[in-house]
């Protein structure tokens, strides 16, 4: 594998961050991740904008999108594979060991790694710990994402690809790494940015192409729905077959079902929607 790492391609034996980089030591990064299919990645200027969000958000220095993009097609030039997660990393770069930002300027690394497509349909299962709507990194997609780490592991555990939290109000706000779409009483709902979730690339699609609505929803809501979908930039739309003991027959039901459909197409059609 070839690796971009701040100006270049590298060999992955070659493609080394230093021990003191902020994104090592404290977190102090943001990222993306993009499909990749046959060598092109999907809704590239969707994601490299809310990779400046966030570095804003976080208080980075602006990132040159134009070096990203680059960077992004030299990988995806370099690396040929058939289906694959496209991973951008921007950092503090080099600091001192502690909270305090450096001045040697951020560290940009982009690498990719083969996948498979996700399967039609998944089992989630809810976790104790809550989104904090209210702290200084909701809704930025940064690299401190130990709490993702240990409640995926809970999902694991309970042979389930996704954990669901609520909010600090129990509030239902996102997975891990995903969004999440309930159907009540017909209606199409996902929970709105203000629940603390990730602004997501394939939600807001989702919403725009499926006409899902925003709606603030108690987390009671996935033991209540009819259906449940997932979405994020691997997955697409994937439907939820179970919720921790609650089994879902029938998964994808019809509202899923056609937002997969729609999904799709326009996919297709729009490879930079």
């Amino acid at each position: 594998m070839r690796i971009w790492v701040d100006g270049g391609l590298r060999d992955t034996a070659d493609a080394m961050v230093s021990v003191f980089d902020h994104g090592l030591t404290v977190g102090d990064g943001v990222f993306e991740t993009l499909k990749a299919v046959d060598g092109t990645a999907f809704a590239t200027t969707r994601h490299l904008r809310r990779l400046a969000r966030s570095a804003r958000g976080l208080g980075l220095p602006e990132p040159d999108l134009d070096e990203v993009a680059a960077a992004c097609a030299a990988v995806l030039a370099a690396n040929p594979v058939p289906f694959g997660r496209l991973r951008i990393t921007y950092t503090g770069g080099v600091s001192p060991l502690g909270s305090d930002r450096g001045d040697a300027g951020p560290t940009l690394v982009v690498a990719l790694a083969a996948s498979t497509p996700r399967a039609d349909t998944t089992a989630v299962v809810t976790v104790p710990w809550t989104r904090n709507e209210k702290g200084a990194l909701a809704g930025l997609k940064t690299t401190s994402y130990g709490e993702n780490v240990v409640a995926l592991a809970r999902a694991h555990e309970h042979g389930a690809s996704e954990a669901l939290l609520a909010n600090t109000e129990g509030r239902l706000c996102e997975g891990t790494g995903s969004n999440v779409f309930v159907v009540v009483g017909g209606r199409l709902l996902t929970p709105p940015l203000e629940s603390g979730c990730l602004a997501g690339i394939t939600r807001a699609l989702v919403v725009d192409w499926a006409g899902a609505e925003e709606a603030d929803l108690p987390f009671e809501a996935l033991a209540e729905a009819d259906e449940v979908f997932l979405t994020s930039s691997l997955r697409d739309v994937q439907a939820v077959h179970r919720v921790d003991d609650r089994e879902l027959p029938g998964a994808p039901g019809p509202v899923t079902a056609k937002a997969m459909r729609v999904f799709a197409e326009r996919a297709a059609e729009q490879i930079d929607p």
